[in-house]
Order: C-alpha cells, then structure tokens, then sequence
C-alpha cells in the first residue's frame, strides 16, 4: 500500500510537507498546482512552490515530491512538465480535479473533466515531452455536474499513456461535502490498467479500511484528514502491518507545530506563523476537542512570538521512538 500527501492549494506547503512527512508513513507527495498559462516558468518560480528541488526532490525525510501543474494548453504544459523533472521532480502530476471558480473560469482544473478530448491531448503531450523514466499521473474527480463521462474521462487519460490515475470520488458539483462515492470507483477499475489511487474523505484508519474495500483501490490519497491528525498516515501503515502504534497526544501534536520551523521563516511577513496556526488549527478541532481552547486563546494573536508564548505553555516532547521516526 501505498499513501499519497494530496495537493491543497494554501495549506500544503513546504513546510506542512515537511512536518507531515517526517510523522511517517508517507509514500510520496504532490505539491500545490503551478498554474501554467503561456510561458514556461522560470526556475525560481518552481523552486518557490517545491524547495525540495534543492534537496533532490526529497522531504527532510527522504519522501519523494513531485510537482502538480495546472493548465489547458498542451504544448506548453508540456515544455513546463519538461522543465520540472530537469529539475528534479519526480515526475509530474496534471490537475484535472481543482473546483475553484477563479480557475475553472480559466479553463483550467476541474472544467477540464466536461472535455475528456482535452484532458487527452494534454496528458499526451505531457508524456511524450518527458523521459519514459518518469511518471506522469493525473488527479481526477468522477465529474463535473454529474458522472455521466466517466468512462470517457479515464478512458482518455489511459490512452494518452498516463503512468496513474487518482480519483477523488466527487464530482466538481459535490466540491468536498461528504461522502466521498468510493464504491463508483470499481466499475472505471474495469477499464484501467494503470495503478489507479483513491481519494476523499479519509479521516481515521476505519475510514481508510472501508475506502480500500469499497474503491478496491490499495493506494491512498490523505488531504485534508491528515491534517486534522497528523499522524494519520503513519496510523495507517502500522495498522497494516500489524504493528503497535501510540497516537500523537494533543500536547505532542502541538509540540510538533512549535518544531515544524514555520515560525523560523524569515521570508515571510511576521503576520504568518499567526495565520497559518489559526488556518490549522480549522482542521485538528475536528478531532482534537483541545484545539477549540488553543484557538480561542490566540485568535486575536498577530504577531509569531506571542503565539510562540501561547504554544509552549501546552507542548510536550513526544515520547522518541521508531513510529515517529524524530
């Protein structure tokens, strides 16, 4: 089995790859898009949205990342898609499945899924521009209004010669309300035989167990639940292998947010370690009811330092041992 770090445009950056991937359990990550308009980007533009570049594509603990582009015009895609694995991506991944108004009213994302012949052509060009060597996959939804194309839609990114395919199980309509209709995944399987990776609405090792059955799908895609427990993934993994796992207790997890070095950031204004705890912590009060306290208290927080202050009076040192991997 493999696990997925799923692309979240504003919330997996850098730094959340960082931090997640060095819980555990990770098996590769997909950056947030890079919108490709006209031009090929230049390197620092890559560089600013996959810093891992300059550590071989890696995380800090060794996980793959490979860059998401998002875009409709083939061609350049394709010299874009080029450029990226120059650089070191390991290998590229296109967005088909990206529900923002704003984008799709560019033609780009999810709008794509109402024309499977340009998804076709896309992917195409994509693969025949980068080395057989690297992988290109596509992420998908069942559909734009509905899943009535479904069919033609992955049937058109496997004969373009996609390496994979994942599939959030919602159409562009249902945005991220669950559920998440794992079980229309099987009968587009019957059609594939590229590896194909399910995604939506995995928030506990039971919600991944069922998706598994219902999709059967082995390889999975966490967004949003691994951020409301960050240890999700590697829960996962020790579930599968029949291993004991001691979950990250709450003053664990806060302890990890104080040395995730978002705070230690000189490049960005002093507003942003301030904004980006509040922004998380939206998701751990879905399953840790202590966050609701911690939010309250530092709301009206700007600055990085007094929310330091705040932090440290909760966080613990987690216990060190090979499930955390620290």
């Amino acid at each position: 089995m493999k696990l997925i770090l799923a692309p979240m445009e504003g919330v997996v950056d850098f730094k959340m790859r960082e931090l997640l991937t060095d819980l555990g359990g990770f098996d590769l990550c997909v950056t947030e898009f890079v919108r490709v308009v006209d031009l090929t980007l230049p390197r620092r533009v890559f560089v600013r949205y996959c810093p891992e570049l300059l550590n071989g594509g890696l995380t800090r603990a060794g996980t793959p990342v490979r860059i998401q582009l998002l875009g409709q015009v083939p061609h350049v895609l394709a010299a874009n898609a080029r450029k990226a694995v120059k650089l070191g991506s390991h290998g590229i991944d296109l967005n088909f499945g990206c529900p923002a108004k704003t984008v799709n009213k560019s033609k780009g994302g999810a709008v794509l899924l109402k024309e499977p012949e340009q998804i076709y052509q896309i992917i195409k060009a994509v693969r025949e521009a980068v080395p057989e060597e690297h992988v290109v996959s596509a992420k998908i939804r069942l559909g734009f209004d509905d899943d009535a194309n479904s069919s033609e839609i992955v049937d058109a990114v496997q004969s373009a010669g996609a390496s994979s395919l994942a599939i959030h199980a919602r159409t562009k309509r249902d945005g991220y309300k669950p559920p998440a209709y794992w079980e229309k995944i099987p009968p587009l399987l019957k059609r594939l035989s590229i590896p194909v990776v399910a995604n939506g609405e995995i928030w506990q090792v039971e919600d991944a167990l069922r998706c598994q059955q219902q999709s059967q799908c082995e390889d999975l895609m966490l967004g949003r639940g691994a951020l409301a427990t960050p240890d999700l993934a590697a829960k996962i993994k020790a579930h599968a292998s029949n291993e004991t796992y001691h979950p990250l207790s709450w003053q664990e997890v806060v302890y990890h947010i104080l040395n995730s070095s978002m705070h230690q950031d000189e490049n960005v204004s002093e507003k942003y370690f301030s904004a980006r705890t509040k922004q998380w912590l939206g998701y751990l009060k879905l399953q840790y009811p202590e966050a609701h306290g911690l939010f309250e208290e530092i709301k009206r927080l700007k600055t990085k330092s007094d929310v330091v202050t705040v932090l440290q009076k909760y966080a613990k040192s987690p216990s060190l041992d090979s499930n955390h991997n620290i």
